[in-house]
């Protein structure tokens, strides 16, 4: 894994949930749709450390990428913890390219304020950098 950048489908999900609490230190990138031809890219259909995961060649994987469970915008199943915890491993499926991604992949960033976006746009990186309230579940 560690020889891999890794990218979610939905970077919407139970990991970002999980550092909300650092979400004025954390900006999620856009990267284009190219990162899929790369050679040697996988694709996991969930979690990639999750215990049942599949790591499939891309971008032919990507029918195996469950669409409406990943881009749900809720995955808690109170009342039924299996079901809980595969929508959760689910929706963290993700893109593996080995070694490097370019910064020309870069299409831009979002972030929880404009605090992220003044220090992320003083870097000049030239991509645009927009707020995405939802994106951090509505904390600014």
């Amino acid at each position: 894994m560690h020889e891999y950048v890794n990218f979610y489908f939905c970077a919407r999900n139970p990991m970002l949930y999980k550092r909300l609490g650092q979400r004025h230190a954390l900006c999620v990138l856009k990267i284009s749709t190219d990162a899929l031809d790369i050679e040697g890219a996988v694709i996991t259909d969930m979690n990639a450390a999750s215990k049942y995961v599949r790591f499939l060649p891309s971008p032919a994987g990507l029918e195996f990428v469950d669409e409406e469970l990943v881009f749900a915008e809720r995955w808690t199943h109170p009342d039924d913890p299996v079901r809980y915890y595969r929508h959760s491993a689910v929706k963290c499926a993700e893109v593996l390219v080995p070694h490097r991604v370019g910064p020309e992949l870069i299409r831009g960033a979002c972030v929880c304020s404009e605090a992220p976006r003044g220090r992320i746009n003083a870097l000049g990186l030239g991509f645009p950098v927009s707020i995405d309230h939802y994106m951090f579940f509505n904390q600014p």
